[in-house]
């Protein structure tokens, strides 16, 4: 699919933008109140060890992008390792539910902060109705081409992270540097299952992944650019996350936990930087779901053109990826619309780390002295997600036991589809463009 799929169009600059963009859009606005929610008082550790694990995952990836450097990165690595199979296809698919599932959660974040800023209530249906207005928007702005993404994603990320860190050092010279989140206790159990948000926090990495093959010198830039992305994204976090805590109480970061950080900003900045704060989360939210949707519906295209997925136009003109592009927007505005935002981010971490497991398990049975990783790296990127998965399944099921089902039957059906799919649609060879 040559005429989709631009050589050299995205810089090193511009890859880590989108991959901050995509982290960031969802991690410190999205998610921080339900991490401080689980792990307690030590919640901003959370941000640490999520990072370390997503280090631990992304030695996977890096590796692979630096030998196989692909337009459908995620895809490329599942089909080296398993061929055209349904574990494969699955995984790929997972993969892509779990990055458009992300787009739901920034999607009502953004709605959340927007109401929050003129007093209505967050649980008002102008909530998923900003949320879908914002994936229109991100979608015209994704069909203005590769350049106009690139372009966006280094200004928004410029700004967004500048003036993040901002209000965290703003934030914390006005609470004295001193830690007011103290009180409770959730245990060992509650902030391992933290980790999982956490890690889904960073996921955004692997944006950078899914358009190898259109960033300068993909062989060293992907892996720098990934490296970069959460070295960045990692402070970030640990600066917001002690500035809520410094200057909230944690009972009230966890009762305003889907705008803990405009929650925060009025103490500490008073309502000028409350406003701010605000602006600078629709900021956030809005440029990376841009850069998300940029990379799902190119990750979609791919795994249509490796035959591993069905496709139709519906009556539509155009390539296959403005046809994934469609298929993206749409499917993230239905889950804008039925889902909350905690709900949400527990069905992308399930899906995500079922997938990130399937790669690293792929890559050390069938790869690992091609592209020469280290086998014991592997296992332990296995490992850690297991554990942290394991804990928060059990959790969840706990807590909201219809998530966990509804989680479980997803990736059960997933699978199943593929399955019928394939066995229907064996792939051959110099068939790339069925609709």
């Amino acid at each position: 699919m040559p005429q989709t799929y631009k050589k050299d169009s995205i810089t090193l600059l511009g890859a880590v933008a989108m991959g901050t963009g995509v982290m960031i859009g969802a991690g410190i606005f999205a998610l921080t109140g339900q991490i401080a929610e689980l792990a307690g008082p030590l919640f901003p550790l959370s941000f640490v060890v999520g990072a370390i694990v997503t280090a631990f995952s992304a030695y996977t990836y890096i590796k692979m992008s630096n030998a196989f450097p692909s337009a459908g990165g995620i895809a490329m690595i599942l089909k080296k390792a398993y061929g055209t199979t349904t574990v494969a296809a699955g995984a790929a698919l997972l993969m892509a539910l779990s990055m458009v599932i992300s787009e739901s959660l920034v999607a009502r974040t953004f709605g959340t902060y927007t109401l929050r800023a003129i007093g209505g209530d967050p649980d008002s249906f102008l909530v998923p109705a900003l949320g879908v207005g914002l994936i229109i928007f991100a979608y015209l702005v994704n069909v203005s081409g590769n350049r106009s993404v690139g372009l966006f994603s280094i200004v928004m990320a410029t700004l967004k992270v500048g003036g993040i860190a901002l209000f965290g050092m703003a934030a914390l010279w006005s609470s004295g540097i001193t830690f007011g989140a103290t009180g409770g206790d959730a245990g060992v159990t509650g902030f391992v299952a933290s980790v999982a948000l956490s890690i889904l926090a960073f996921k955004g990495f692997t944006t950078i992944t899914n358009s190898g093959a259109e960033v300068t010198d993909p062989h060293r830039n992907v892996g720098r650019a990934i490296v970069l992305s959460i070295a960045i994204c990692t402070i970030v976090y640990l600066l917001v996350a002690f500035a809520v805590g410094a200057s909230l109480p944690l009972d009230r970061v966890v009762t305003a936990k889907d705008y803990a950080l405009a929650e925060a900003a009025e103490p500490a900045l008073g309502p000028t930087g409350f406003y701010l704060t605000v602006a600078l989360a629709l900021v956030a939210t809005a440029s990376g779901l841009i850069a998300s949707v940029f990379a799902v519906s190119r990750m979609l295209a791919m795994l249509t053109d490796m035959k591993m997925i069905p496709h139709s136009h519906f009556g539509m003109p155009g390539t296959v990826r403005d046809h994934t592009l469609v298929y993206t927007v749409v499917i993230a505005g239905f889950l804008t619309v039925f889902f909350d935002l905690s709900r949400i981010a527990s069905l992308g971490a399930f899906f995500y780390l079922v997938m990130d497991m399937i790669i690293h398990w792929g890559v050390f049975r069938h790869l690992r002295q091609e592209i020469g990783a280290r086998g014991s790296v592997l296992l332990t990127a296995i490992a850690l997600d297991a554990a942290v998965l394991a804990v928060f399944a059990v959790m969840k099921w706990q807590s909201d036991p219809l998530i966990v089902a509804f989680g479980l039957a997803g990736m059960v059906l997933v699978f199943v589809f593929e399955r019928v799919f394939l066995e229907r649609n064996p792939a051959s060879e110099g068939n790339h463009d069925r609709h």
